[in-house]
């Protein structure tokens, strides 16, 4: 068989992690079944094949209503076009849960300090960010853009006044 052209790149380019697919590949297994190292790579590479396979059709889905972005339905619809129905309601569930954990984390992550910001303190906390970001573009070197004269800082002057 032909390597694919996937946008641009040969089938070769597209792959899964290894380690990842191996532990994988493990965790289904019992302890005591040993699997040969061409076995495991047969398996991601069926597993890369059937990842293409369900983003084609899924793309053809997709085309078909007329729509530019893919969505999970037109991945639930793929698996159903290509005989995989039985796995539907499990792919949904999956989904699903990885929805909930993800907002999960998003509300309790890194995104959040716990309690919701209001829009002046979140406005505040992205000046803030970006001043960093610039004085690390600008090698330490905080230098003030052009500000509105009612929303000066004092300490922006005072920063201001040191660079001059």
């Amino acid at each position: 068989m032909e390597p694919m052209d996937i946008v641009g790149k040969t089938k070769e380019d597209a792959s899964l992690p290894k380690a990842t697919m191996t532990k994988i590949i493990k965790e289904m297994l019992p302890p005591d079944v040993r699997v040969a190292r061409d076995a495991q790579d047969l398996l991601i590479e069926c597993c890369v094949e059937f990842i293409n396979l369900i983003s084609s059709e899924s793309n053809e889905v997709c085309s078909r209503e007329e729509k530019r972005t893919i969505a999970p339905e037109h991945v639930l619809k793929a698996l159903e076009v290509l005989g995989f129905g039985e796995y539907i309601k499990e792919v949904h569930a999956a989904y699903e849960q990885h929805r909930l954990e993800t907002m999960d984390s998003l509300k309790s992550g890194k995104w959040s300090n716990g309690a919701e910001m209001t829009e002046e303190e979140a406005l505040a906390e992205q000046q803030r960010m970006f001043a960093e970001a610039r004085a690390r573009m600008n090698g330490g070197v905080t230098i003030p853009k052009q500000a509105d004269p009612e929303t000066v800082n004092p300490k922006q002057l005072e920063t201001q006044d040191e660079c001059e």
